[in-house]
């Protein structure tokens, strides 16, 4: 379903379908059904499916794989609704000239926005192949049955989809009258199918756009500012222009590059190029940015008040504060990109999340019109979130405009990627409920503070890094809380919990001492920390099981069906008591409106060193209808593992004057060897919407580390990373204070 497609190969001996089923007539009678997810804003059908003369059907869409598995599962709903094997797919994705506008691969939104578009859009363009078909074969359709792609009549007789359709434009549009298969009729729906895109990358072949040598190629590499918000005083270039291979050298004000013909030749010139440059530093950094965070102008906003409909005077308050650090994408492969510009076009291949967006950025950045920007989405060795692809795509195409003719690729080094990439952004959270004297919560109030969690380019060259560098910059625009309440520095802050009293506000920073953006989850990962951190201490002060705590606050059955799923498979009523470990249990509804999660953790803790490992992990889902069990299962398996990896070990350390985590040693992961075994349930519910599920599992994944550690030492942790370290100082502290 991966085989490469080109432009002209898409197009030749293939039907157009864009058309609409209903006669005028009939729609002027009949108010016009919602489309669903993302075929809504692009309802031409030919902009989805077409079927080729040579039997091959193009299935065409702007989500793209970032080894999610998202391509995979959009072929098995394709291929359900069509009645075609998967085999027979050929599958483009992230083409801004082919692919239908999607927006950004985020948010898990892929399978609820495209995922419905292509099962509609599939149900659709099969019921009018069967039509033709009954009116060809002069059957009625009730007779016709579909085997991969043949109309069969069940008299005799059969045709298939490409020689009904050859050489003819059917101009329609979806009309939402078509209805999907009962989940009774899907065959590859709801069950695992082997990735498409994992053989290649097993087998070690040239996948990636880092992997991309295009005709024509020379590289490129980009000096960065040793120190955030430096700006460049001056340089001198002849040296670095007498060198072998060096073909350019290009500044724009702080942007500073330089293009040779071979990749080492490259490294050295910007190696020696950073050397003649003298910079001048911005603003100093906050020494530490959670007080910097509350001491900073907000803008506040209540986004939730409940008022307590009874006036029982709680018979107790407790409250915590919780901080989350500045964390890193950290992607193993470091961004790059390759640009050509030929005069006419400026064709930009790059492993960003936003290509769309990022193409408009880059056609704003150059001063062209959209239509000379063609960007084209290549798998990255590494992205996830707002990593460094965009910017690479920038610089890359930057450069390539300094030398036509050519196609400049521009790796980041790792040092450019850790000290330059935007962060995930550091929170700070406070947490107050008065109980009753059951130790049920009464009044709920939660605040937290944060900077943006979104400055992805949208279109907009000022969220570049080149865009800011130029002689004549573009002003980044003012960072903001994007989406509704509960979406993004507050994503998960409401409680799904029933709680009659509740509070919950935002205090929003538009100040950016360091650069930030969207890493996976948003606000969710430090809000569902803190909350099911506290639900876990208020369990513990009530004396009730955790487990069970949870389960009497809640009203929504399919999140306590999670739990009990999660506590069942883990053994949680059976866990066996023994030194130094404990078990711990958290859960939350990713963006109280997508996939049902609830994670169980074993841990132990080293007596002697306090360091912490997780021994096993559990995790209960309920994503709504499954696609792919096995493609679901590795989504969540790998969030849980990400997720102990950032609450275990990382955060960006720098001083008030520069990055210091510049390498491994300085920004260590989670290790192989420090991986636990990791059981997925999966709670499947067909004939449900679809949930998205990709990040369900960063939020809970923390608390139920947290949680453990407390059930296995005593010592509760409310500031991440959790390690060894801070296990320490706590219990000194602990035991200077008794």
């Amino acid at each position: 379903m991966n085989a490469p497609v080109s432009r002209r190969s898409v197009l030749k001996g293939s039907l157009v379908l864009a058309f609409s089923l209903a006669g005028p007539a009939l729609l002027a009678q009949t108010p016009k059904p919602r489309l669903p997810g993302d075929l809504a804003r692009t309802p031409g059908l030919d902009a989805w499916l077409r079927i080729g003369a040579d039997g091959v059907v193009t299935l065409m869409t702007g989500k793209v794989e970032l080894g999610q598995g998202i391509l995979t599962a959009l072929g098995q709903l394709c291929a359900d609704e069509l009645d075609v094997e998967p085999a027979r797919l050929r599958i483009l994705s992230g083409d801004t000239r082919v692919c239908p506008p999607e927006g950004v691969t985020a948010g898990s939104m892929s399978i609820p926005n495209a995922g419905a578009a292509v099962r509609q859009a599939s149900a659709e363009v099969r019921a009018l192949l069967v039509s033709l078909a009954a009116e060809r074969l002069r059957v009625p359709a009730k007779r016709l049955r579909v085997q991969d792609g043949t109309v069969k009549d069940t008299g005799g007789g059969a045709v298939t989809y490409w020689a009904l359709v050859g050489g003819k434009a059917l101009n329609r549009e979806a009309t939402g009258t078509v209805a999907p298969k009962p989940a009774s009729q899907r065959r590859h729906a709801g069950k695992p199918l082997p990735r498409v895109d994992l053989p290649s990358k097993v087998a070690g072949e040239a996948r990636f756009v880092q992997d991309l040598r295009p005709d024509m190629l020379v590289h490129g590499r980009i000096v960065r500012a040793p120190t955030p918000g430096a700006s460049l005083v001056e340089v001198d270039t002849a040296k670095v222009s007498a060198m072998p291979g060096v073909l350019k050298v290009v500044r724009d004000g702080d942007f500073l590059g330089v293009i040779a013909t071979r990749e080492w030749q490259a490294v050295k010139a910007a190696a020696t190029l950073a050397l003649a440059a003298r910079w001048k530093d911005g603003q100093p950094l906050p020494v530490d940015p959670h007080a910097w965070l509350l001491s900073q102008p907000t803008q506040d906003t209540v986004i939730q008040h409940i008022e307590r409909p009874t006036d029982v005077a709680p018979t107790r308050t407790l409250e915590a504060t919780y901080r989350r650090p500045y964390q890193m994408h950290a992607s193993i492969g470091p961004s790059c990109a390759v640009a050509a510009w030929d005069g006419a076009t400026m064709t930009v291949d790059t492993h960003s999340q936003s290509v769309f967006e990022t193409s408009e950025a880059i056609t704003k950045l150059l001063g062209l019109p959209k239509t000379q920007v063609h960007g084209r989405h290549v798998e990255g060795s590494g992205c996830y979130g707002h990593n460094g692809a965009d910017d690479v795509a920038a610089d890359a195409a930057l450069l390539a405009r300094a030398l036509p003719g050519r196609a400049v690729r521009v790796q980041w080094s790792r040092e450019d990627e850790h000290t330059h990439e935007p962060y995930g952004a550091a929170m700070v959270t406070k947490v107050s409920a008065g109980v009753d004297g059951n130790g049920d919560v009464l009044d709920w109030d939660y605040a937290l503070w944060s900077t943006s969690h979104g400055t992805r380019p949208s279109g907009e060259p000022g969220n570049l890094l080149a865009g800011r560098s130029l002689a004549k910059p573009f002003r980044q625009p003012v960072p903001r809380n994007g989406g509704p309440p509960n979406y993004s520095a507050d994503r998960n802050a409401i409680p799904l919990y029933a709680f009659p009293g509740q509070q919950v506000k935002t205090h929003f920073v538009r100040a950016m001492p360091l650069r930030v953006s969207s890493m996976r989850g948003l606000g969710a990962y430090a809000n569902v920390f803190s909350i099911e951190s506290f639900m876990d201490e208020l369990a513990h002060a009530a004396g009730v099981d955790p487990a069970e705590y949870r389960l009497r606050q809640l009203q929504d059955e399919r999140a306590k069906a999670v739990i009990a799923r999660a506590t069942e498979r883990f053994g949680w009523s059976r866990f066996e008591r023994r030194p130094h470990h404990g078990r711990g249990l958290a859960f939350a509804r990713y963006k109280n409106l997508a996939t049902y999660c609830a994670v169980c953790l074993e841990v132990f803790v080293d007596p002697a060193t306090h360091a912490p490992r997780v021994v096993r992990a559990v995790i209960a889902a309920d994503a709504g209808e499954v696609v792919n069990p096995d493609g679901l299962a590795n989504q969540l398996e790998g969030g849980l593992l990400q997720s102990l990896s950032w609450s275990l070990k990382e955060a960006v350390r720098h001083d008030t004057r520069r990055i210091l985590s510049r390498d491994w040693e300085g920004y260590p992961l989670l290790t192989f060897s420090e991986a636990p075994p990791v059981d997925v349930q999966l709670i499947d519910r067909p004939e449900e919407p679809f949930l998205g599920a990709g990040e369900a599992s960063q939020g809970p994944t923390p608390a139920a580390l947290a949680n453990a550690v407390f059930d296995a030492t005593g010592l509760r942790v409310r500031d991440l990373p959790l390690t060894a370290e801070r296990l320490s100082a706590l219990r000194r502290a602990q035991g200077a204070g008794q």
